[in-house]
Protein backbone atom coordinates (compact mmCIF):
# COMPACT_ATOMS: atom_id res chain seq x y z
CA UNK A 1 0.00 0.00 0.00
CA UNK A 2 1.26 3.32 -0.77
CA UNK A 3 2.53 5.63 1.29
CA UNK A 4 -0.20 8.51 3.01
CA UNK A 5 1.02 12.03 4.63
CA UNK A 6 -1.71 14.33 6.07
CA UNK A 7 -1.26 18.33 6.00
CA UNK A 8 -1.77 19.12 9.56
CA UNK A 9 -2.60 22.75 8.10
CA UNK A 10 -5.33 22.47 5.50
CA UNK A 11 -5.96 18.00 6.05
CA UNK A 12 -4.25 17.59 2.21
CA UNK A 13 -3.48 13.82 1.64
CA UNK A 14 -0.10 13.39 -0.38
CA UNK A 15 0.28 10.21 -1.39
CA UNK A 16 3.69 9.34 -1.98
CA UNK A 17 7.18 7.56 -0.19
CA UNK A 18 7.38 10.80 1.64
CA UNK A 19 6.18 14.42 2.34
CA UNK A 20 6.31 16.72 0.00
CA UNK A 21 8.86 20.00 1.07
CA UNK A 22 5.60 21.88 0.95
CA UNK A 23 1.91 21.72 1.15
CA UNK A 24 0.56 21.45 -3.14
CA UNK A 25 -2.60 23.46 -1.53
CA UNK A 26 -1.63 25.57 1.17
CA UNK A 27 2.69 25.78 0.85
CA UNK A 28 2.80 24.70 4.85
CA UNK A 29 6.40 23.35 5.44
CA UNK A 30 7.43 19.50 5.34
CA UNK A 31 7.07 19.61 9.14
CA UNK A 32 3.30 20.30 9.29
CA UNK A 33 2.94 16.68 7.28
CA UNK A 34 1.74 13.29 9.46
CA UNK A 35 2.61 9.71 8.01
CA UNK A 36 -1.37 8.12 8.35
CA UNK A 37 -0.99 5.06 9.83
CA UNK A 38 -2.09 1.72 8.07
CA UNK A 39 -5.73 1.33 9.64
CA UNK A 40 -6.80 5.13 8.86
CA UNK A 41 -5.17 4.43 5.16
CA UNK A 42 -7.38 1.59 5.11
CA UNK A 43 -11.04 3.69 6.23
CA UNK A 44 -9.97 6.42 3.67
CA UNK A 45 -9.26 3.78 0.53
CA UNK A 46 -12.56 1.69 1.65
CA UNK A 47 -14.25 4.86 1.94
CA UNK A 48 -13.09 6.41 -1.34
CA UNK A 49 -15.21 3.62 -2.92
CA UNK A 50 -18.32 4.34 -0.68
CA UNK A 51 -18.10 7.94 -1.29
CA UNK A 52 -17.87 7.37 -5.23
CA UNK A 53 -20.87 5.29 -5.17
CA UNK A 54 -23.14 8.00 -2.73
CA UNK A 55 -22.23 10.26 -5.42
CA UNK A 56 -22.77 8.26 -8.62
CA UNK A 57 -26.31 7.84 -6.84
CA UNK A 58 -26.82 11.59 -6.35
CA UNK A 59 -25.88 12.05 -10.14
CA UNK A 60 -28.89 9.77 -10.90
CA UNK A 61 -31.45 11.00 -8.64
CA UNK A 62 -30.44 14.77 -9.96
CA UNK A 63 -31.44 13.23 -13.40
CA UNK A 64 -34.49 11.75 -11.78
CA UNK A 65 -35.36 15.15 -10.46
CA UNK A 66 -34.50 17.00 -14.15
CA UNK A 67 -36.93 14.12 -16.16
CA UNK A 68 -40.08 14.34 -13.35
CA UNK A 69 -39.72 18.17 -13.51
CA UNK A 70 -39.87 17.73 -17.77
CA UNK A 71 -42.74 15.12 -17.11
CA UNK A 72 -44.33 17.98 -14.36
CA UNK A 73 -44.32 20.94 -17.35
CA UNK A 74 -45.51 18.41 -20.16
CA UNK A 75 -48.58 18.06 -17.27
CA UNK A 76 -50.16 15.25 -19.47
CA UNK A 77 -52.58 14.54 -17.01
CA UNK A 78 -53.37 14.54 -13.02
CA UNK A 79 -52.00 10.77 -12.44
CA UNK A 80 -49.09 11.62 -14.60
CA UNK A 81 -48.36 15.02 -12.75
CA UNK A 82 -48.40 13.16 -9.41
CA UNK A 83 -45.94 10.82 -9.59
CA UNK A 84 -43.49 13.11 -11.28
CA UNK A 85 -44.10 15.05 -8.32
CA UNK A 86 -44.07 12.41 -6.35
CA UNK A 87 -40.27 10.94 -7.93
CA UNK A 88 -39.11 14.68 -7.47
CA UNK A 89 -39.79 15.00 -4.00
CA UNK A 90 -38.43 11.19 -3.20
CA UNK A 91 -35.21 12.24 -5.32
CA UNK A 92 -34.26 15.32 -3.61
CA UNK A 93 -35.06 14.14 0.22
CA UNK A 94 -32.50 10.85 -0.78
CA UNK A 95 -30.34 13.31 -1.97
CA UNK A 96 -30.06 15.23 0.94
CA UNK A 97 -29.50 11.44 3.12
CA UNK A 98 -26.52 11.36 0.83
CA UNK A 99 -25.21 15.03 1.41
CA UNK A 100 -25.30 14.56 5.02
CA UNK A 101 -23.80 11.26 4.88
CA UNK A 102 -20.96 12.50 2.85
CA UNK A 103 -20.53 15.05 5.68
CA UNK A 104 -20.33 12.46 8.06
CA UNK A 105 -17.67 11.08 6.51
CA UNK A 106 -15.64 14.11 6.58
CA UNK A 107 -15.93 14.58 9.86
CA UNK A 108 -14.86 11.25 10.61
CA UNK A 109 -12.21 11.53 8.31
CA UNK A 110 -13.59 8.76 5.89
CA UNK A 111 -12.59 11.09 2.93
CA UNK A 112 -9.11 11.47 1.13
Amino acid sequence: MNFMFKCSVCNFIYEREAAPEQCPKCGAPKEKFIEISEEVKEKILRSRYTNDLHMEIKTLLDTIIELAEEGIEDDLDPGCVKVFKEAKAIAFELGQKIKAELEGHMKKGKWG
